[in-house]
This record gives structure tokens, sequence and C-alpha cells, in this order.
């Protein structure tokens, strides 16, 4: 009989561990900035750094950085197109800050 329960309880373990993994699968967004962050990520085949870009969402213009994500994932010579467009943003960020500072 005691097989019988830690069979069963396995059996819930690895039922449990199932549903867990189906729910992290879920989209689970909120928020307009952690929408425009997903899409840069999708956008720029750059998913690792998905938290990045919801980041940079939440503190910048969100429509200024998903146009510069949509240009440079048109642009079909570049081979890490996140790095590419973090280097774009940030020489684009910098020219905003020196022009503030006049």
């Amino acid at each position: 009989m005691k097989t019988g329960r830690k069979k069963e309880k396995k059996r819930d373990f690895a039922d449990y561990f199932r549903k867990i993994k189906e729910r992290a699968k879920e989209s689970r967004v909120y928020t307009r900035h952690q929408l425009v962050g997903l899409e840069m990520a999708e956008l720029l085949d750059d998913r690792a750094h998905k938290s990045l870009y919801i980041k940079l969402a939440k503190e910048f213009n969100e429509d200024r950085l998903l146009s510069l994500a949509k240009s440079i994932a048109e642009k079909k010579n570049i081979k890490n197109k996140g790095a590419y467009f973090m280097a774009i943003w940030q020489k684009e960020k910098d020219d905003e800050d020196s022009h503030r500072r006049r």
C-alpha cells in the first residue's frame, strides 16, 4: 500500500511541474512598456535580453525605441541586431544629452 501512495505522489509531483512549465509559457504582459520591450526583442532577434528592452521602454520614449528597432530589423546585413541597436541607441542618447547641456 505504501508503494501505491509513493507512485501517486510522484505522479502528482510530475503533474504539478508540467502545469508550472505550461504557465511559464503564457505571456504575462500587463503594461505597454512590457509589450514594447518584448516586441523589440522579437524584432531584433534577441529574446535573451528581453528584460533589457522592457527596461528601456519603461525609461525612454517607447515609440522612438520601437521605431529604431523596426528600422534595424529591416536591415538584412546586420548579424547581431541587438548589439547594433544598443550602439545606435547609446549614440542617439549621448547626442541628445550633449544638446541638453548646451
